[in-house]
């Protein structure tokens, strides 16, 4: 179900799609750059491997050489904002960068504004098709200074463009649900009963495999219910608002959901709970669209061909994860525009295409709703209609989330779901450690972000 308010803020990232386009496109922006060799820094990542297989295509139309830089992505901040720090040219052309850090290099002027080249008619691609980008992917990555100083708005500006981006949806073995007559979860009010019924129909298997380790990962899987259950971190006046009845009941279907888990589960990070899933621990998954490309493959799945997918169940509202990577150029790129060019390409509609084919993450409707593509990837068609609801507001992407994630939230949620604490009780004990943090970065003084 979609609020007024969850409709115009999806409104407002595609009406600033439509106001960057230029009346006239060049018929080949790439000449003036031929010979021109591009220093881009990616992440070791599936979706930046499918990427380098695609740049010998783009060098061969182009006559623009890349050459890529890969890190291990904890690594990459650091290494970045040494690069884009050096007076004159620092070595990267692009970069990509997880969405947590656009505010930090937007607002220390190290990255360009990007709409000012979509407008440049020597630059532009007359059939890119902005609009065609999934706006939630848009607006959680590629936007700055717009309402919450991170989601779109009438003084946002766009830095980067969703690259590696992901959102969360319900997967299901199908053979169980059959063979217990059992309803897909289209909702939560569907799911809660499943989290005790499974497990007494099918001794040793989990109900729902989930991330449940003290830290990031269990405030992740607390997130992934929060927004949906009606929930935020923060009111519109940044006072603390997640101990309120949606925060405790996310809490509290968190702590059930390890409880009839696989065994483990309190301590799973991501990778734990993938491979319960995949391993045939559990009926259900409840979490990014990245397992998707392992389910089927027996190598590495028990239960290939069994797995059938549905959006993010609905609780009061239709809100599902939003996050991963976008692609920025550097202030200090001594190749802006060749750049740029580079960075259209990869975010086409055929680039969106071609890394789809090589087993990357799509950025694109279009790219979901190829009939070609759904034919290798059935799933493509459940995550069209998904990524409707991405959530851009999912998570507040401050600063201070550092502070507040793992050291406050991740240990009070380890609490919760180790029966250490009752839910309420630990979420409130809190909040006046995350008001403390909020008042140190000036949330609440005149100067605070709207």
């Amino acid at each position: 179900m979609h609020t007024r308010r969850d409709l115009l803020k999806t409104a407002g990232a595609a009406g600033f799609a439509t106001a960057l386009w230029p009346s006239r496109a060049s018929a080949n922006p790439y000449e003036r750059f031929k010979g021109t060799t591009l220093v881009v820094n990616f992440p070791a990542h599936p979706h930046f491997d499918a990427v380098t297989k695609m740049l010998p295509q783009f060098t061969a139309e182009t006559g623009i050489k890349v050459e890529v830089d890969t890190l291990q992505y904890l690594r990459m901040r650091d290494k970045q904002l040494l690069e884009m720090s050096k007076p004159g040219n620092g070595d990267y052309d692009l970069l990509a960068y997880v969405v947590f850090w656009k505010s930090e290099y937007a607002g220390k002027g190290l990255i360009e504004e990007i709409g000012p080249y979509f407008k440049n008619e020597k630059l532009a691609l007359a059939d890119y098709e902005f609009a065609d980008l999934i706006p939630g992917y848009v607006e959680n990555i590629g936007l700055v200074g717009g309402r919450k100083g991170y989601l779109a708005g009438p003084k946002a500006k766009l830095y980067g463009i969703p690259f590696g981006a992901e959102t969360s949806v319900m997967a299901y073995r199908r053979d169980i649900f059959v063979k217990h007559q059992l309803k897909p979860p289209m909702s939560y009010d569907d799911l809660l009963p499943l989290l005790s019924k499974i497990p007494e129909l099918e001794k040793g298997l989990g109900a729902l495999a989930t991330r449940g380790q003290t830290g990031h990962q269990v405030v992740h899987a607390w997130l992934l219910h929060l927004a949906p259950l009606g929930g935020r971190i923060f009111d519109d006046n940044w006072q603390p608002a997640f101990n309120n009845e949606a925060g405790v009941k996310a809490a509290t279907l968190l702590k059930r959901i390890v409880e009839t888990g696989p065994p483990g589960a309190a301590a799973a990070g991501f990778d734990e709970m993938k491979n319960a899933f995949l391993q045939g621990r559990t009926a259900m998954f409840l979490d990014s669209i990245a397992v998707a490309g392992e389910v089927d493959d027996p190598a590495k799945s028990k239960i290939a061909g069994q797995v059938r997918w549905l959006p993010h169940p609905a609780g009061v509202r239709q809100a599902s994860q939003t996050g991963g990577f976008g692609i920025a150029i550097p202030k200090n790129s001594a190749n802006k525009e060749a750049a740029f060019l580079l960075m259209q390409w990869l975010t086409s509609k055929k680039g969106d295409r071609l890394v789809a084919s090589f087993g990357g993450s799509p950025s694109r409707f279009s790219t979901y709703r190829d009939p070609d593509l759904q034919k290798k990837y059935p799933y493509y068609s459940t995550f069209a209609v998904a990524l409707k609801d991405a959530d851009p507001d999912w998570r507040p992407i401050i600063n201070e989330w550092s502070e507040l994630n793992a050291p406050i939230f991740g240990v009070a949620l380890g609490e919760i779901v180790t029966g250490k604490k009752e839910p309420q009780a630990a979420l409130d004990e809190i909040v006046p450690k995350v008001r403390a943090i909020m008042e140190k970065g000036g949330y609440y003084g005149a100067n605070a972000p709207k």
